[in-house]
């Protein structure tokens, strides 16, 4: 549905909820709901950001469709969510990478990988390139060349993702210091880093891909952002070592950043085949399927990484490491490069909507209005 309909859309949904209020206690999304009696365009986009699509509030609603009201919260906010990536998007001429992301996606990794191909070969001895180095991937691309390219990357992407929290926050109106303030700050990183909110209000799971509770999701997403950031804290060890300490790579099999890498990889594996695999079952009416190529590109690109690096790290002591590491290097690149405008951004204004909702929680409710100051 084009941006105004959903809006009119979720407004409308959210006008019934809040006189029916019979889900108020399955997610955030309900609370933060009935501190309003009105829904504008940044209320919506929070909302909808709130949401963590559990779909336990749509198969319990008595208004679903078929009823003549049709509520259906997962589909309409799913759409405004990527609404809201379009809009925040930084620097706004990109944010139309949005509409095709599964082919953007595509395009981009195909084109850093022809890069990164096409880069080495030129610019790589063959006999470097095809030759055995001990697991020393600085023999075929130079450490400062392969540091320059990707601390670039990885700064603009820092930017791109703070500069859009950056406009989210601000369309709430809220102060920039209050986002930082420990109490509150501390409350959303524990419901994020829980994922207290795929717990269908009960805490028995939600209800998704089916109408029975599983834990699956959750327990798949656990994999996934625990494996991303266990192979960052790897990439951050290995900086550690190499400019601290001088401990240049290769590093062993049993090493810290070898074994962090290895076991993250592993959750980039299994996590998101899981999602895919409970998103292919899902109920297409309950969730919808408009976002499915922005869903599914972020993690086959996601898969793609974890599986060329464990790929490498079995073949870095062979003459193919130099064209498995220009293969890895390329995919890595098409994912920093599309993180931004993919559907990774929706942790960080996830994120900021669980400040938000913190920050709610803490103050007094209008007069009239249910409070958990």
């Amino acid at each position: 549905m084009p941006g105004t309909d959903v809006l009119k859309e979720a407004e409308r949904i959210m006008t019934i909820c809040n006189a029916c209020r019979y889900c108020e206690g399955h997610c955030a999304v309900f609370p933060a709901m009935e501190r309003r009696l009105a829904f504008g365009r940044a209320d919506l986009n929070y909302l909808a950001n709130l949401c963590h699509n559990c779909g336990s509030c749509y198969h319990h609603c008595q208004y679903a469709p078929p009823h003549e009201f049709a509520v259906n919260i997962p589909q309409t906010f799913t759409e405004l969510r990527a609404q809201t990536y379009r809009d925040y998007a930084w620097p706004g001429f990109l944010a139309r990478l949005f509409e095709r992301n599964g082919l953007a996606a595509g395009l981009i990794t195909a084109a850093a990988l022809a890069l990164f191909m096409v880069a080495t070969v030129a610019l790589v001895e063959p006999a470097a390139l095809t030759g055995r180095h001990g697991g020393n991937f600085y023999a075929v691309i130079p450490h400062n060349v392969m540091a320059g390219v990707f601390g670039a990357v990885a700064l603009y992407v820092a930017l791109a993702l703070f500069m859009g929290g950056r406009n989210f926050w601000r369309d709430m109106e809220e102060r920039g210091g209050d986002f930082v303030a420990p109490v509150t700050f501390g409350q959303a990183l524990r419901d994020a880093l829980t994922l207290r909110h795929l717990g269908g209000g009960s805490g028995d799971g939600c209800t998704y891909p089916t109408q029975a509770p599983s834990l699956a999701r959750r327990r798949f997403h656990h994999a996934t952002f625990y494996g991303f950031l266990l192979c960052f804290a790897a990439t951050a060890v290995a900086t550690v070592y190499h400019y601290v300490f001088g401990w240049a790579a290769p590093y062993p099999v049993f090493s810290l950043p070898v074994l962090l890498g290895t076991v993250g990889g592993i959750g980039l594996i299994v996590g998101p085949a899981g999602l895919m695999w409970l998103k292919a079952k899902s109920d297409p009416v309950a969730n919808g399927r408009g976002r499915f190529g922005m869903d599914v590109s972020f993690l086959v690109l996601l898969m793609l990484t974890s599986l060329t690096g464990l790929l490498l790290l079995a073949l870095r002591d062979t003459g193919a490491m130099g064209v498995a590491l220009a293969v890895h290097l390329g995919i890595v690149a098409g994912l920093f490069l599309t993180l931004p405008y993919g559907k990774f951004v929706h942790a960080v204004y996830r994120f900021c909507a669980l400040v938000r909702y913190a920050l709610e929680r803490a103050r007094p409710a209008a007069p009239g209005l249910p409070g958990e100051g």
